[in-house]
């Protein structure tokens, strides 16, 4: 009930000061939502309330994007793609701590300017759209580069601080990348998470890889500190997989 309730929360003001399209059916949707006759069929319900088509997978399903676009019910839209992609963020975090950190303060930022009335609802989704499109499009980022999309996600790491870009060639980048990935692979046990021992083990192994590349150029401790999370990140999650 925690997504029903935020709903209402979040859309109870829209529904009386007037920024609501159609106050009637809107809080038909909400009533809908919060009471308990969806429950046996959760989300599904939700996406019907507010006059979207359930995504095959997810948010970033382009049927499903354009289902949105459509759909008369802005306010719950704004909600709904706002929880979708929150979710899409929190399970990029496992992965690629660089994108989500970007996706995040973009999320944050176009929900600040709707709720201070610089954006309209309708903007806001075509906003929400545009930032589902671009992280849906953003692992295919690699194949140019010859990337997978973990050692995408430590390239990422890489050229995020400084002008790394400039001065190191995307072919060195390229290849730190995939070195990570494979040293890391080797550092993480079932236990990772639990033991120090085994974590400053592979903290010292990224470091020494990235000195014998010349990495960070600028020598700043921030990139340095950034691959680390992205590290460390890739150990848990794959950590959590060996165990399942």
């Amino acid at each position: 009930m925690g997504l029903f309730q935020s709903i209402q929360k979040n859309l109870t003001k829209d529904t009386t000061d007037g920024r609501g399209q159609d106050s009637e059916a809107l809080n038909a949707a909400i009533r809908q939502i919060v009471s308990g006759a969806i429950v046996s069929e959760g989300v599904i319900d939700v996406f019907a309330a507010a006059g979207i088509q359930k995504p095959d997978l997810s948010i970033l399903s382009v049927k499903f994007l354009e289902s949105v676009q459509v759909s008369p019910k802005t306010n719950l839209q704004v909600e709904l793609l706002r929880k979708l992609i929150n979710d899409e963020i929190g399970t990029q975090r496992r992965r690629n701590v660089v994108q989500s950190r970007k996706f995040s303060e973009m999320l944050e930022h176009t929900m600040l300017a709707y709720q201070n009335r610089s954006l309209e609802a309708s903007e806001v989704i075509l906003e929400l759209i545009e930032m589902a499109k671009e992280m849906r499009d953003a692992p295919g980022r690699g194949e140019e580069l010859g990337l997978s999309e973990d050692e995408l996600a430590f390239y990422d790491a890489l050229i995020v601080h400084g002008n790394v870009k400039e001065l190191m060639d995307d072919k060195v980048l390229s290849t730190i990348s995939h070195d990570l990935v494979d040293i890391i692979r080797k550092s993480v046990t079932i236990d990772w998470t639990q033991k120090e021992a085994v974590r400053a083990d592979m903290r010292r192994k990224v470091k020494r890889l990235l000195r014998k590349h010349g990495y960070p150029p600028e020598k700043r401790d921030d990139a340095l500190e950034t691959v680390i999370e992205q590290a460390e990140a890739v150990c848990r999650d794959w950590a959590v997989a060996a165990v399942a």
